[in-house]
C-alpha cells in the first residue's frame, strides 16, 4: 500500500501499485492532462512509471524546467522518426537538448536541403497529430547492440557497445520507430504541438574531425505556440542586431582567413573600443588601481609553477626561442605576481591593487569561433588584488558595487549574480575551498543580494562570482567576475610582512568587470542594435551642409565641435541632403546637424537625431551644452529631453 507525499506535505494512499499517471489523475483532470514526466524521490521519471513504495513525487508539467527539457527531448524524437519515415537510409547518431531546443546527427548520402527541412517538419506535425503513445522497454546490453546492428543502425550499435556489460539498456518506442535513450520523455507525440526546424549544419561523429562529417538538424521546442513565436522573434530580432553584420555596415572591424579568431581594428571600431577602455581606465583610477603592462610570452616553467600547465595548457600557444620554451599569455595573473613580488611588502600596503589592459591568448577549436565574440586573442579589463583574508570580504563588496554602476552606465540593469563552486580539476584542498566559497557568500550576503550556485564550474584555482547581464532581447552574457585564489601566490612564491614582523602568502583576487573587450564590444553592439548611445558612438556628431555655400560655415562648426573633444564629422560632399542624412543615419550616427542659408545667416543649427526626430535650431553653444549634459549622464538624459 505505496503512501505518496506531495510537494505540499499531503498524502494519497492506494492499496496496490500505481503509475505516476494515475496519481496526476487521482489529483485532478486538469493536472493529469498537463503531466509530462513525475519526480519520485528526486529522480525524473516518465508517467507510465510504477510506484509501489511510499515516496515524494511530484508531477512536472510545461511550466517547469525540466517539463521544457523533456519536451525538446522527445521533440528531437520525433525529428528522428520523421528523418527515418522520409529518408529510410538515413542512420541516426545522437540528438540531445541544447539551450532553446535540440538536434539530431544523421549520416546521410547527399545534403539536406531547405526543402527537406520543411518536409521533415511537416512530417513531424503529422505523427503529433497522430498523438501515438511513447512506451519504454529494457533490453540488455549486448541484445541491443545486435537489435540496432539489425535494423541497420550501426553508429547506434557503436554507442551502446560502449555501455560496460551486464547493463540494462532503456529504448523509447513511438509508433514505428524506437530510439536508445534515458528517457524521460512525453507520455505521446501529441504532447508535442509548438516546434521549428531552424538550420542544418555539418558535425564530425563524436566531435573527432578525423571522423566522418554528419549533418545536424537544429531546431526549437516550446511549451505552446505562443512561447514558440515569442522565441522566433527573438531569432529575428537576433539577426538584426547580429554584431558581425553591423559591423560590416558601420565599418567597425573584420576577421580573415590569415588570423583565425584574430581582429582587424577600423578606425570606427577603435573609436569604441577606446571610449570604453577610456571609461574603464577612470574607473581604475576612482578605485585605487594602479596600473601596470606585463610582457605577452613567458618561459614556461612560469607557467608550471602557476599551475596553468598542468590544468590549462591544451588552450595555449607555444613557441621556442634558443632551445626555450615559450607561451603566449592566457591569462594576466602570472605576470601581475611578478610585478608584486619585486618588492617586499608590509601588511600596512594591502591591499594592493593592479589593473592591466592585458592582451592574452587561448587556442580556441575553430568551430567554436564568431565574431569578435569567441576569439583567440583578446583584451581584458583584467584587475588583481593582493590582500589579507580579513580583506576578502570588503574588497569583493566594493568591487560588486562598483562592477553594478559600471553595467548601468553601458545599458544593463537586468542582472544575476552566480557563484561558481570547486571543479573536479583544481588545486588545493578541501579546507581552502570551504574558507575561499564562505567568503564569497559573505560578501554578497553583505550585499544584500540574491544568488545562484553552479557545482563543479569555478576556474582551477578558486571560485568565482560571475555577473550575468541580460540584454534587450532578453538574451543572458556572463561578463564580470571576481575570483578568491588561495593557491597561486604560495606557488609562486608571493609573500608580505605581517603585524607579527613574520612572513604571509596572500590572498589574491582575480577581477574584470567587462571581461574581454572584444566580446563585451560585440554584445554592447547587439543590446544597443547598432545604435550607441552618443557617449560611445564612435562619430557622435554629422554636420551636413546643403549647397558649397555653407561650407565654410560647417567647417568652424566642426572646429569648435573638436575643440570640446566631440567625435564630429562634416559631410561637404556634392550630394543631395536627403541622401546625406540617409547615409548618416544608417550609419547610425546619433545627431546630424544640418546646415543651409538660413542657419548660416542665423549663426544656427538644424539638429536632427538619427531616429529621424526634428529637434528645431539652436546655436552651436547650445547644443553643446544640451549634449554634454547627455554624455555626462550616459545617455541617461537625452537632448530629445
Amino acid at each position: 500500500m505505496p503512501v505518496v507525499t506531495l510537494p505540499d506535505g499531503s498524502q494519497r494512499q492506494f492499496d496496490h501499485p500505481v503509475t505516476v499517471d494515475a496519481v496526476a489523475a487521482s489529483i485532478g483532470a486538469g493536472l493529469r492532462k498537463a503531466a509530462l514526466a513525475g519526480r519520485v524521490d528526486g529522480r525524473l521519471v516518465d508517467t507510465s512509471h510504477v510506484i509501489d513504495r511510499d515516496v515524494a513525487l511530484a508531477i512536472v508539467t510545461a511550466k517547469d524546467a525540466a517539463g521544457l527539457e523533456i519536451i525538446r527531448h522527445s521533440s528531437a524524437h520525433l525529428l528522428a522518426q520523421a528523418v527515418k519515415q522520409l529518408f529510410p537510409e538515413a542512420q541516426v547518431t545522437i540528438g540531445p537538448v541544447i539551450d532553446d531546443g535540440f538536434y539530431y546527427d544523421f549520416s546521410y548520402t547527399r545534403a539536406f536541403t531547405t526543402e527537406d527541412l520543411a518536409a521533415i517538419e511537416a512530417r513531424m506535425t503529422q505523427l503529433s497529430e497522430q498523438d501515438e503513445t511513447i512506451t519504454r522497454r529494457v533490453m540488455a546490453r549486448d541484445a541491443a547492440v545486435e537489435y540496432f546492428k539489425a535494423l541497420g543502425e550501426h553508429y547506434k550499435a557503436q554507442i551502446i557497445a560502449g555501455i560496460p556489460a551486464g547493463e540494462q539498456i532503456s529504448l523509447y518506442g513511438q509508433g514505428d520507430w524506437v530510439d536508445l535513450c534515458r528517457g524521460p520523455h512525453v507520455p505521446s507525440t501529441g504532447r508535442l504541438k509548438a516546434f521549428k526546424l531552424t538550420k542544418v549544419a555539418g558535425a564530425y561523429w563524436r566531435g573527432d574531425s578525423r571522423n566522418e562529417m554528419l549533418q545536424r538538424i537544429y531546431g526549437t521546442a516550446w511549451a505552446d505556440k505562443k512561447q514558440l513565436d515569442e522565441y522566433l522573434h527573438r531569432l529575428e530580432e537576433a539577426e538584426k542586431r547580429d554584431h558581425r553584420r553591423i559591423g560590416r555596415e558601420q565599418d567597425l572591424f573584420h576577421v580573415q582567413e590569415e588570423g583565425p579568431g584574430l581582429v582587424f581594428w577600423h578606425p570606427r571600431g577603435w573609436a569604441i573600443w577606446q571610449a570604453v577602455e577610456q571609461y574603464m581606465r577612470g574607473v581604475y583610477r576612482a578605485s585605487g588601481y594602479q596600473e601596470v603592462r606585463c610582457p605577452q610570452v613567458l618561459d614556461v616553467s612560469l607557467w608550471q609553477k602557476s599551475g596553468h600547465w598542468d590544468n590549462y595548457k591544451e588552450n595555449m600557444f607555444f613557441t621556442e626561442s634558443e632551445k626555450r620554451t615559450y607561451a603566449l599569455k592566457p591569462m594576466n595573473c602570472p605576470g601581475h605576481i611578478q610585478v608584486f613580488n619585486h618588492t617586499l611588502h608590509s601588511h600596512n600596503e594591502l591591499p594592493i591593487r593592479y589593473g592591466e589592459f592585458g592582451a592574452c591568448h587561448r587556442n580556441e577549436p575553430s568551430g567554436a569561433l564568431h565574431g569578435i565574440l569567441r576569439v583567440r586573442g583578446f583584451t581584458q579589463d583584467d584587475g588583481h588584488i593582493f590582500c589579507t583574508e580579513e580583506q576578502i570580504e570588503s574588497e569583493v563588496t566594493a568591487f560588486h558595487q562598483q562592477a553594478l554602476r559600471v553595467y548601468a552606465d553601458f545599458g544593463f540593469t537586468d542582472i544575476q549574480i552566480k557563484i561558481a563552486l570547486r571543479p573536479d580539476k583544481r588545486l588545493g584542498t578541501d579546507a581552502t575551498w570551504d574558507k575561499a566559497e564562505s567568503a564569497l557568500r559573505a560578501a554578497l550576503t553583505t550585499c544584500g543580494v540574491a544568488w545562484q550556485e553552479l557545482p563543479g564550474e569555478g576556474a582551477f584555482y578558486g571560485p568565482k562570482i560571475e555577473y550575468h547581464l541580460q540584454d534587450a532581447i532578453g538574451r543572458t552574457w556572463q561578463l564580470g567576475t571576481i575570483q578568491v585564489d588561495f593557491m597561486m601566490p604560495g606557488r609562486l612564491g608571493s609573500e608580505y610582512v605581517g603585524a607579527d614582523s613574520g612572513r604571509h602568502v596572500p590572498v589574491m583576487l582575480h577581477r574584470a568587470i567587462v571581461g574581454s573587450m572584444e566580446r563585451f564590444i560585440g554584445i554592447l553592439i547587439e543590446h544597443h542594435a547598432g545604435r550607441l548611445p552618443t557617449w560611445l558612438a564612435p562619430e557622435q556628431v554629422a554636420v551636413l551642409n546643403i549647397t558649397e555655400r555653407q561650407a565654410d560655415y560647417v567647417t568652424k562648426v566642426l572646429e569648435v565641435l573638436k575643440k570640446h573633444e566631440v567625435r564630429a564629422i562634416a559631410d561637404l560632399l556634392n550630394e543631395k541632403i536627403g541622401r546625406k542624412i540617409r547615409e548618416h543615419t544608417l550609419q547610425r550616427v546619433p545627431y546630424l546637424l544640418v546646415v543651409g542659408d538660413k542657419e548660416v545667416a542665423a549663426n544656427q543649427l538644424a539638429v536632427r537625431t538619427r531616429s529621424g526626430k526634428d529637434l528645431g535650431t539652436m546655436s552651436v553653444e547650445t547644443f553643446l551644452e544640451r549634449l554634454q549634459v547627455e554624455l555626462d549622464t550616459r545617455g541617461r538624459t537625452t537632448l530629445e529631453d
